[in-house]
């Protein structure tokens, strides 16, 4: 044929719900063919959700795995014309300690036409591949439509050879299926690599991303195709299902690839697409009816209402203001505004009382004792106390507020603030989230109403208040600065002689430095929270509680 099209299926996938996502293939290979489409791509191990962990592990879940791969290649022979690219974990025999393969097969009209196995398994960050996983060694290259498809799964792609070998063995195009966890300005950087490998071969490439939140990683799906010289010729919107249709003519210096392209948007947009996939999926893939946050008329607590309200509906969120001794009248004001803007359930719970009776239990043990950050912390555990009563009562989750700058200092209070399910801001840095505050004010991507947070919390010196005229930059560095040593530390793995050389003042780098370290055992405890960024404080940053290293 001189003209034929690829369907790249962005799926949403749960892990371990293997007919529910073997039903959602079967539909895209049902909408694919009544298109007319010769080739449909599937995310990698789209038939278990990525990533399924030790899940691999269990014969019984790759058996499960077989099954629904069996599901979809029994409904293939509806549409003998389309073929079907399908991923999914493949037992490996003899493998040492349980491992299986990263598969995909090819099926059309009920038969297994190939089968690919992943080569480069990726063993960084956040990735764990080499602990479940065998590498493949096969080349996989199939026809469609008089066309000469070459396979490809993920981190094949992002180096040479695997697209060379394939080129090699006869393919025109390259097909590359995916589940790449999103972080700040990837997708632009997934399309820039992906295209030295397209003018390297000289072959286009169609890349079918998965789109979705699996706990702490977040898929933007933004599938795209490229030609030849690199140059988009077709892309999907990020951050939702999508079927994107890729036209392929034959033409006499190769095949040329077209389709709609759909804009990606700036960081801050995609940014809060992220964040609003990640509450979304965690709550609704989880089973929580709703939500419940602690609103305090500070910016953290306003930015993780606004994106909660956005990913679940203002008729799932609840807000509890718990003003205590120290919270000032504007607080509450504003607290109260931003909940009427966004049309949220409101309720203010005094915390004083308790807040007594916790000092008048323990007055004898700390009679003579100047109050500090113990009785702060226990304002803190109070809130926490009431806000997992409220969860444990109507079975809401507890949405926590912290965000990265006080992740990585500590500060942050173990049982009070970290309390929760879900902490939504784990990886978003304190200026971050002013910039997404400002950008949500001035956009309304979902249509929940536009300048949700009053102005003054955004505009306010932040402070916890929990203690007289307190402000947060009393005891850290300014966030600016205080931002950019940890990401050089902590993203970067700089160490503090080169971020200092960078010009930042050693006495704040070095305090940066051991606040990283010395409270590793609270972000052991905290809730599990989106990355967004090179590294977060979750499964892809793995240091010792007990260390000694001061780097």
């Amino acid at each position: 044929m001189s003209h034929f099209s690829i369907a790249s299926a962005q799926l949403n996938f749960v892990v371990g719900d293997m007919p529910g996502n073997a039903r959602k293939i079967i539909d895209a290979a049902a909408q694919a063919a009544a298109q007319g489409t010769q080739l449909l791509l599937t995310p990698e191990l789209g038939i278990c959700g990525y990533a399924a962990e030790d899940l691999f592990q269990r014969p019984s879940f790759l058996a499960a795995c077989d099954a629904a791969v069996a599901q979809v290649l029994e409904a293939s022979r509806q549409w003998p014309d389309l073929t079907v690219v399908l991923g999914h974990p493949q037992a490996a025999q003899h493998a040492a300690h349980g491992r299986c393969y990263n598969a995909a097969s090819v099926l059309r009209a009920g038969q297994v036409l190939a089968s690919y196995r992943k080569q480069l398994l990726p063993n960084y960050r956040e990735f764990d591949e080499t602990r479940y996983f065998v590498e493949g060694t096969q080349t996989c290259v199939f026809e469609v439509a008089g066309s000469r498809i070459g396979l490809l799964i993920c981190e094949d792609a992002w180096a040479s050879q695997p697209a060379r070998a394939a080129k090699a063995a006869g393919a025109q195009l390259l097909a590359v299926i995916n589940a790449s966890p999103f972080q700040m300005d990837k997708p632009g950087h997934r399309e820039a690599l992906l295209a030295e490998r397209t003018r390297e071969t000289g072959l286009p490439l169609v890349y079918a991303h998965l789109v979705g939140g699996q706990d702490e990683l977040v898929f933007d799906g933004h599938s795209f195709a490229l030609n030849a010289d690199g140059q988009v010729a077709a892309r999907a919107p990020g951050f939702d299902a999508h079927l994107l249709t890729v036209q392929v003519e034959a033409t006499a210096t190769g095949l040329q690839l077209s389709g709609p392209i759909a804009q990606p948007g700036d960081t801050n947009q995609q940014l809060w697409q992220a964040l609003v996939v990640a509450v979304r999926d965690y709550l609704g893939k989880t089973g929580f009816p709703g939500a419940v946050l602690g609103l305090s008329g500070g910016i953290d607590s306003a930015l993780v209402l606004a994106i909660a309200v956005d990913a679940l509906g203002a008729d799932k969120v609840r807000t509890v203001m718990m003003p205590s001794p120290y919270t000032a009248d504007i607080s509450w004001i504003d607290a109260r505004e931003m909940a009427e803007r966004l049309s949220v359930a409101y309720e203010e719970i005094s915390i004083a009382p308790q807040f007594e009776a916790f000092k008048a239990a323990l007055a004898h043990d700390f009679a003579g004792r100047a109050e500090d950050t113990t009785e702060e912390n226990l304002q803190a555990r109070i809130r926490g106390t009431l806000l997992m009563a409220l969860s444990n009562k109507f079975g809401s989750i507890v949405l926590t507020t912290g965000n990265k700058s006080e992740m990585a200092t500590g500060y942050c209070t173990l049982y009070g603030d970290m309390a929760g399910g879900f902490a939504v801001l784990r990886d978003v840095p304190k200026t971050r989230v002013f910039e997404l505050a400002r950008w949500r004010n001035a956009h309304d991507p979902y249509g929940t109403g536009r300048n949700p947070i009053p102005e003054r919390i955004i505009t306010r010196p932040p402070s916890a208040e929990l203690r007289p005229d307190q402000k947060d930059q009393d005891s850290l560095p300014p966030y600016e600065v205080l931002d950019a040593i940890i990401a050089r530390y902590m993203e970067q793995d700089a160490d503090i002689d080169s971020i200092v050389g960078a010009g930042y003042p050693r006495a704040d780098v070095e305090r940066v430095v051991r606040l990283i370290r010395i409270n590793e055992y609270k972000r052991r405890q905290a809730a599990v929270g989106p990355r967004l960024s090179a590294r977060g404080f979750g499964r892809d940053w793995r240091y010792p509680i007990t260390n000694g290293f001061r780097g």
